[in-house]
């Protein structure tokens, strides 16, 4: 059983990174749905797809962090919509839906990211 009130953990991929972003619901939320413009409230892990290692999290800080999709990356943008609050959410997001190629003036550009997102509301 998933516990939604502890920080997630990600198991090392496998294999190759992909090259299209990858949606994997842990757990369903049965409450309201994120649409697509929508602000969210969320708890997130991330880490590169490559090494593991952690770059952010919410829950390293112990609290939740509100977002409206349209500033967020891409892939975040089109992961999010259709999760229900209440729900955990695995997304793979490869550099061109993260942030771009390798050289692009991000420390995390090139990479490819994993997220847990774990929805708590929307509005």
């Amino acid at each position: 059983m998933t516990d939604l009130n502890a920080k997630p953990e990600i198991d090392f991929p496998e294999g190759p990174a992909p090259e299209q972003l990858e949606i994997v619901d842990i757990v369903e939320g049965d409450g309201a749905e994120a649409l697509a413009g929508a602000t969210v409230d969320v708890h997130y892990l991330g880490v590169e797809y490559e090494s593991g290692d952690e770059f952010d999290s919410s829950w390293s800080r112990g609290q939740t962090i509100n977002f409206p999709l349209r500033s967020l990356i891409a892939g975040w943008q089109q992961g999010i919509p259709g999760m229900k609050v209440g729900g955990r959410r695995k997304l793979v997001v490869p550099p061109h839906l993260a942030y771009g190629p390798a050289g692009s003036g991000h420390r995390l550009s090139g990479q490819t990211l994993i997220f847990i997102i774990d929805l708590r509301g929307v509005s």
